[in-house]
């Protein structure tokens, strides 16, 4: 059994055509096919039905398929793990992030990490703090920046960092008053509130019930990007992260007493081995934090809590 049979059955698998797999692969019709018919001899089965106008593929071929792709993408991997070898002119790093630190933070750090390793693919995943965790667990991501529960414990088999705290601010498009505000002032402030599973929501909800009230809505269920806009539109304040505000444009005022705060951490799989790019991206992301730190860039409320890694 060679890849090359492999990934001829995986392209007429996908495609349920011999001829195109073929041209998605660049090789003759023929070629193709006798290299399927070889696969099937060795195997001891047929692949595929085929009749007039349909290819299908039978039970040994859906046996096959889920273990076909398995092998070619560690090939892949394999692949990718020699080529960073070579002074990273090749490689992937695949990092995860919220969309509040898509909009803040994440910027920065790709930008630094180009500048050192331009030839490096980089794959952004925006998702929340939990569908992040599974994808890291599942190895479908090198890093990702989580937001930590309040109180709660870092993710069973990660491996996590934390990074900066960072306070919840008020924003409008209307001037909020100087100084810090109670969170009780939100019962005069109609809010533009993020969708059901964001954990902005949720602090926001548990804040304002802790001081006993519901808060009101002007407009409901948003992402970051939509929820900056329907501020700026004027439908409502909204509660973001203090980066989120700083780089928005809208007034914003900070909470006084406990306030809103949150926890941004740096993970990785504890036993999946970080490739020679996700290392140097993993140094990246605490450099560049360290940095703006060190310039005076982070806004008021929000605080380094590891120090920076030199030498990515």
């Amino acid at each position: 059994m060679q890849l090359q049979q492999l990934r001829y059955f995986a392209a007429v698998a996908d495609l349920r055509n011999f001829t195109r797999a073929a041209e998605r692969l660049h090789v003759a019709q023929p070629s193709l096919s006798q290299q399927i018919r070889s696969l099937e001899r060795e195997l001891g089965g047929e692949l595929f039905h085929r009749t007039r106008g349909n290819i299908a593929l039978t039970d040994a071929g859906e046996a096959l398929l889920p273990l076909a792709r398995r092998i070619l993408a560690d090939t892949d991997s394999a692949r990718l793990a020699v080529q960073e070898t070579v002074q990273l002119r090749r490689g992937r790093v695949r990092l995860g992030a919220p969309p509040s630190l898509c909009t803040s933070l994440v910027p920065d750090v790709l930008g630094a990490f180009r500048t050192r390793h331009p030839a490096v693919d980089l794959l952004v995943r925006e998702g929340g703090s939990g569908d992040l965790t599974a994808a890291l667990a599942a190895g479908e991501l090198d890093l990702a920046l989580l937001i930590d529960p309040p109180g709660g414990e870092a993710p069973a088999g990660l491996a996590v960092t934390p990074l900066l705290h960072e306070d919840l601010v008020l924003v409008s498009a209307a001037p909020l008053p100087g100084g810090r505000m109670p969170v009780a002032a939100l019962r005069d402030h109609p809010l533009v509130m993020f969708r059901e599973g964001y954990a902005l929501r949720d602090s926001t909800l548990a804040a304002c019930r802790a001081e006993g009230f519901e808060p009101r809505f002007a407009v409901e269920g948003g992402e970051m990007d939509a929820v900056l806009g329907f501020v700026r539109a004027g439908l409502g304040a909204a509660v973001v992260p203090a980066m989120v505000a700083a780089r928005s444009g809208l007034s914003a005022a900070r909470f006084g007493g406990a306030g809103l705060g949150r926890t941004v951490s740096l993970a990785h799989g504890r036993d999946i081995p970080l490739g020679r790019a996700a290392e140097r991206m993993r140094a990246t992301v605490l450099d560049q934090v360290a940095a703006l730190a060190q310039g005076g860039a982070l806004p008021d409320g929000t605080r380094l809590l590891t120090p920076g890694h030199q030498g990515c």
